[in-house]
């Protein structure tokens, strides 16, 4: 609220200001946009999987997506299905994955197995999406880091 002198009489008229006073709104805005930045990514519930590391792994941009097909196999042998992060059996893997490829352009199912699973649990589940008709199947893998790269960059 502003005050305005009168030009004549020596009077203080008073006047409503009806602005607005976006400052402390764009300071409030700010704030919450700075939280929600740092705290979405913690927000991420992906299933700890330690993956397999490769020398030359190849890029899959497509698992990134939120929508992408990902079966987790954990360390215990406990077999996820993304999206959703749900657990699910050998028996319901199959139908699961059908009905999420259907509608969908790119049918790729992504695999990401924990380094420490046993092999039998990987080949089980691949075996099981191969009944599924899934055609094509992606290995998440991660590079491993050489010491002589690394100290070259």
């Amino acid at each position: 609220m502003g005050a305005k002198l009168a030009g004549s009489g020596g009077k203080y008229q008073e006047e409503q200001n009806s602005e607005i006073n976006v400052t402390p709104f764009v300071d409030v805005m700010l704030v919450l946009l700075i939280i929600f930045m740092v705290i979405t990514p913690m927000l991420s519930k992906s299933i700890p999987v330690d993956l397999v590391k490769t020398h030359n792994p190849v890029k899959m941009q497509e698992a990134d997506k939120e929508d992408a097909i990902i079966v987790a196999i954990t360390r215990d042998g406990s077999t996820f299905l993304s999206p959703g992060n749900s657990r699910i059996t050998m028996d319901a893997l199959p139908d699961r994955v059908k009905d999420l490829q259907t509608n969908r352009s790119d049918k790729t199912v992504y695999l990401k197995a924990d380094a420490r699973a046993k092999f039998e649990t990987v080949e089980t589940v691949i075996d099981t999406l191969r009944t599924a008709q899934v055609d094509n199947l992606g290995l998440l893998t991660e590079e491993i880091q050489d010491r002589r790269k690394a100290s070259e960059l």
